[in-house]
């Protein structure tokens, strides 16, 4: 998770998660998301609550935990079909969006060459489910493996399609507003965005009316190889945020200590 060149998997995650209708409803109709001056600021809200669910102390995360719980259990939203109120809270729409944010790190760290084995693969998605109990599910109803996640997004994929506010999303994240600081990022902004689409499943990118063409696929993957490679010409004190390199020492510590221990006995 603190590779840099996650950060692609985590707008990755935006876009797929935008393609359930009702959550993007949710969301849409309760946030500043689909304020362009103010859809910034709610953006680093997201992120900073990814930052301390991802590294967060015990007690942290249960903190941002019930806070998230509390504000999403007062929220409704307006299926705009059927005209049906809905709660946002509702397990479809929480499983929709963490399973996003857990196939889209997972897919592309592994195609940037981040080194994971398939078990260890299985881990991360299994791990995974602690963050999902976080915004309240139940993990025992969360897919635990690289396998139950590919059949959860095949029995899902019938109910899921581009609504109109997905596809303003889409269109604003290649000309974002962002504060004057940032106007870099700004003029970088349409690169990124292709990179970002290009990630995306084949049938995602579909729904979009973007091109699914296997090239993209090759194209996004060696781009990926690519900016992996060049963070890691970066020595780790620059190239990790402090969150991140605080636990990379934690987990060095944690298994200098297991096999200490496997040597002593």
């Amino acid at each position: 998770m603190g590779e840099p060149v996650l950060m692609v998997g985590g707008i990755r995650a935006l876009l797929l998660q935008a393609l359930h209708p009702r959550s993007m409803w949710g969301t849409a109709q309760n946030s500043e998301l689909m304020d362009p001056d103010a859809a910034w600021a709610r953006l680093g809200r997201t992120v900073e609550f990814v930052r301390v669910r991802t590294y967060g102390t015990h007690e942290e995360v249960e903190r941002v935990g019930r806070r998230v719980r509390k504000l999403h259990s007062k929220l409704t939203g307006l299926d705009m079909r059927t005209g049906e109120t809905f709660r946002v809270d509702e397990v479809e729409n929480l499983l929709w969006v963490h399973m996003g944010e857990v196939d889209s790190y997972l897919d592309v760290a592994r195609r940037a060459g981040v080194r994971l084995s398939d078990a260890d693969a299985d881990a991360f998605v299994d791990e995974q489910r602690r963050a999902a109990e976080v915004v309240g599910l139940d993990p025992a109803g969360v897919p635990s493996s690289v396998a139950e996640m590919k059949a959860y997004y095949e029995e899902m994929r019938p109910k899921i399609w581009a609504c109109r506010e997905a596809r303003v999303g889409l269109r604003r994240m290649f000309n974002p507003n962002v504060p004057r600081q940032m106007l870099p990022l700004k003029l970088a902004a349409p690169g990124i965005g292709l990179l970002v689409v290009s990630t995306l499943p084949r049938w995602a990118r579909r729904m979009y009316g973007m091109p699914g063409l296997p090239t993209s696929d090759l194209a996004a993957t060696l781009t990926l190889k690519g900016l992996y490679r060049t963070t890691h010409v970066l020595p780790e004190r620059l190239r990790y945020t402090p969150d991140a390199k605080r636990a990379r020492a934690l987990t060095r510590a944690h298994q200098e200590n297991n096999v200490d221990l496997s040597i002593a006995s």
